[in-house]
């Protein structure tokens, strides 16, 4: 199973088993096994074998078709993340470790290259590719990302992860500078 659906498969368990107010032991007794178990799928820890998953969704009294309803398991070409859809978890009992998931994609092995990015108030060049995935974050300021012929607008703590061969270039149309997290995912061939 892709990384991004072990999450996702566990995040859609543990919002049934609070929307039906469900402890992880009751879904655990009612399911037939373990509530560490349950907890380390809910958490992305461990992967479900199908029966274990079907009698967890059994448990939680929801239709199987409409768990799975939505679940897209082809990997978009560009994916925005808000600042406010970051996902927030915990690892064992760390208290103080304040944990976002911004995004997670399973890629081939690659090289990978962090580069920090400001762009002066109104600068902006032609379009370009690269032979790379590219994760970019927003630490302060805004830009229109342009990709692929649709822009998307970043503010402080909005993130996108798109294939750079697309085309695709930053514009800052701000008076003030926008200053980015740029990682390339070079894939090894």
């Amino acid at each position: 199973m892709d990384g991004l659906l072990i999450l996702e498969v566990g995040r859609r368990i543990k919002q049934n088993r609070i929307e039906k107010r469900l402890t992880l032991q009751e879904l655990a007794d009612k399911s037939g096994v373990s509530k560490g178990l349950v907890s380390q799928i809910e958490n992305g820890r461990s992967i479900p074998s199908l029966p274990v998953m079907f009698s967890i969704i059994q448990s939680l009294e929801v239709e199987v078709s409409e768990f799975f309803k939505g679940l897209n398991l082809l990997e978009p070409t560009i994916l925005v993340q808000r600042k406010e859809d970051y996902i927030p978890f915990e690892k064992e009992d760390a208290q103080g470790f304040n944990y976002q998931r911004v995004i997670m994609r399973n890629l081939p092995a690659s090289t990978v290259d962090f580069v920090l990015l400001e762009l002066a108030p109104h600068c902006f060049r032609e379009e370009v590719t690269t032979d790379a995935y590219e994760y970019i974050y927003i630490i302060n300021g805004e830009t229109d990302y342009l990709i692929n012929g649709q822009v998307f607008t970043l503010k402080e703590g909005d993130s996108v992860f798109f294939d750079g061969r697309l085309l695709h270039v930053p514009k800052n149309n701000s008076e003030h500078p926008c200053k980015m997290l740029v990682i390339y995912f070079f894939t090894q061939h």
